[in-house]
């Protein structure tokens, strides 16, 4: 075990080992290997710099207290430590650690922020922000309505292909977190608005080049993440909105229209293609906070 050895070999070897097990076996997407490469090298850098041998509950402490006093708060420290259980469980589960110096560790507390969500109002002027004349327009209308339609994430977005839609049935086949594919209905005015792009804003973005994927730059290539949050900060501030907008204030949006509207819970787990329903339920948290300051608001006895 190397738990008993006087000297433990590079961290950063382990390190890469759980992320190869985490592409290969567990088949997790791109985004979050990269998220737990970051969380794991940070702690391996941590490892390496005290020059302690085999990791240990102390060790893990110390890092976690590391990270506080660096200005990280609860919430992000408490994903780190996620990251370690998991980066742990494989080692010993390998055999190459003897045993878990995460057991008994209490994650730090994290207050559970609600996401910020936009008012209808807010969500129409964002989606006529984006001139309809101009190719890129056709495009970011039809990239705007179909984030708000169906509660994409903005790498789910920039993945599709057009074999993914569906015009005829209104359905959107998405291919999410570990691979997983679900389906998503779409509504007329996002089906309309992707109809107007294709025929008329695809083609001259392309200009003879051929592409599989839906949405793409002005060179032909499929739109990044990157360039999406920029849109869509650009449209937010073009629609008068006051602050910037990020792809997952519109996904949040979505879902909490929905639900406000009396659609199930299970039925918005589904379509945000949520593993855990509790990862769902926050958006209820957020309609009784929007319930509560309509109350404050206009209720005579607030």
């Amino acid at each position: 075990m190397i738990g008993t050895m006087p000297e433990a070999p590079d961290p950063s070897a382990w390190v890469q080992a759980y992320l190869d097990h985490c592409r290969i076996e567990k088949g997790l997407s791109f985004n979050t290997i990269e998220a737990y490469r970051s969380d794991l090298l940070r702690f391996a850098g941590f490892w390496r710099g005290t020059g302690q041998g085999a990791p240990n509950a102390r060790l893990v402490g110390q890092y976690l207290e590391w990270l506080r006093q660096g200005g990280l708060d609860s919430r992000s420290a408490a994903r780190h430590l996620s990251a370690l259980r998991g980066f742990f469980r494989f080692l010993v589960r390998e055999g190459m650690l003897s045993r878990d110096p995460t057991e008994g560790l209490k994650s730090p507390h994290a207050w559970r922020r609600l996401p910020h969500c936009l008012s209808l109002e807010e969500v129409e002027r964002l989606l006529e922000a984006p001139d309809s004349v101009t190719p890129t327009g056709l495009r970011d209308r039809a990239m705007l309505q179909l984030l708000y339609a169906s509660g994409l994430r903005v790498s789910e977005l920039c993945q599709l292909q057009l074999s993914d839609v569906n015009h005829e049935v209104g359905v959107v086949r998405i291919l999410g977190k570990g691979n997983k594919q679900r389906l998503t209905p779409v509504g007329r005015a996002a089906l309309e608005a992707l109809r107007a792009y294709l025929e008329h804003g695809r083609g001259r973005l392309l200009k003879r080049r051929s592409s599989p994927y839906l949405f793409v730059s002005a060179r032909g290539t499929p739109l990044t993440r990157q360039a999406v949050w920029k849109l869509l900060a650009k449209y937010s501030l073009r629609a008068g909105l006051g602050r910037r907008v990020w792809p997952h204030a519109v996904r949040h949006s979505f879902a909490t229209h929905l639900l406000e509207g009396g659609a199930d819970l299970r039925s918005v787990q589904l379509m945000l293609g949520h593993a855990d329903i509790s990862t769902t339920q926050v958006y209820t948290h957020v309609m009784r906070s929007r319930l509560r300051q309509t109350l404050d608001e206009h209720h005579p006895r607030a």
